[in-house]
């Protein structure tokens, strides 16, 4: 059974850092789209950034583009989505995605079949 666990949600200052974590436990993850998507207490969630990973490609939301990071250690079978210069916007639950390994990763929340849990981030 495929899972994904994030961690490394919490709290920090306007302009401060968080990494977030996604460890996949099947290999097959390799071979996908993992992405991070948020969401805001009564707003939809939105895509904020993905990585192909056998390319490895990445693409971010206009939201975050400059400020966030995603990365990967196939080793570890973790994706990353590191977090600078941080606004109180960029509060939410994020969630890792795995979709499929081709294709506009934001067409559509539905590509993604696997979802962690969510961890939270929240900044003031």
């Amino acid at each position: 059974h495929v899972q994904l666990v994030e961690s490394g949600g919490g709290s920090a200052q306007a302009g401060g850092s968080l990494t977030l974590s996604c460890v996949g436990s099947d290999y097959r993850t390799s071979r996908r789209c993992m992405a991070w998507f948020r969401q805001a207490p009564g707003k939809e969630r939105e895509g904020v950034a993905a990585i192909f990973r056998q390319t490895p490609s990445t693409y971010y939301s206009d939201s975050v583009n400059g400020r966030f990071t995603i990365s990967q250690d196939n080793a570890k079978k973790t994706v990353y989505l590191h977090m600078k210069n941080l606004k109180p916007e960029d509060s939410g639950i994020y969630y890792c995605a795995a979709g499929p390994g081709n294709g506009d990763p934001w067409a559509r929340l539905s590509r993604y079949n696997l979802w962690g849990q969510g961890t939270q981030v929240t900044v003031s």
